[in-house]
């Protein structure tokens, strides 16, 4: 397996993949393929990484900036990490993981948040705050990661392209 970064081609089978990924999901809201479309047209994608299995996509992973109500600067969202249905289960999506966040550290990135599993995203370091929020979602679900400085207060917005649902 090996990663890159997302190219022009890599677009309809990214998109199909996380339609995919996220098609039995009981807690999405099944907007992630237009969410990653939306942030590609705003230019919001800081990272977008795709794992290949000789030449074929079978996962992918999404990094955008997020803005802070205390001002503080150098902030992502990570999300949405897809993996092929039949290929879950096979630290595809770890590695993607770990290469977003060593990117973000590349990038001078302050930290990074999540909202998902506690227990799969707890193994990266991330860690709810009761400091940082997300309105209206479970505390416990969102969860941040800094790299090295201080851990900000306030809520958190994602780009407006979260919002998209076509």
């Amino acid at each position: 397996m090996s990663l890159r970064d997302e190219q022009a081609a890599d677009i309809e089978t990214i998109t199909q993949l996380i339609e995919a990924a996220f098609c039995n999901e009981e807690h999405s809201s099944h907007s992630e393929p237009f969410i990653v479309a939306a942030l590609r047209r705003a230019e919001q994608l800081s990272v977008s990484l795709v794992a290949l299995d000789n030449d074929r996509i079978i996962g992918h992973v999404a990094v955008s900036p997020v803005t802070l109500s205390s001002g503080a600067a150098g902030w992502y969202g990570l999300g949405p990490i897809s993996v092929r249905p039949d290929r879950q289960e096979q630290g595809i999506g770890s590695r993607l993981m770990q290469a977003a966040l060593a990117r973000l550290q590349c990038l001078g990135a302050a930290g990074c948040v999540v909202l998902g599993d506690p227990g799969f995203y707890g193994r990266f370091g991330f860690r709810a705050h009761p400091g940082l929020e997300l309105p209206g979602v479970l505390p416990e679900c969102f969860q941040t990661l800094a790299f090295g400085g201080p851990l900000p207060v306030g809520r958190v917005q994602y780009h407006p392209a979260f919002a998209a649902t076509e």
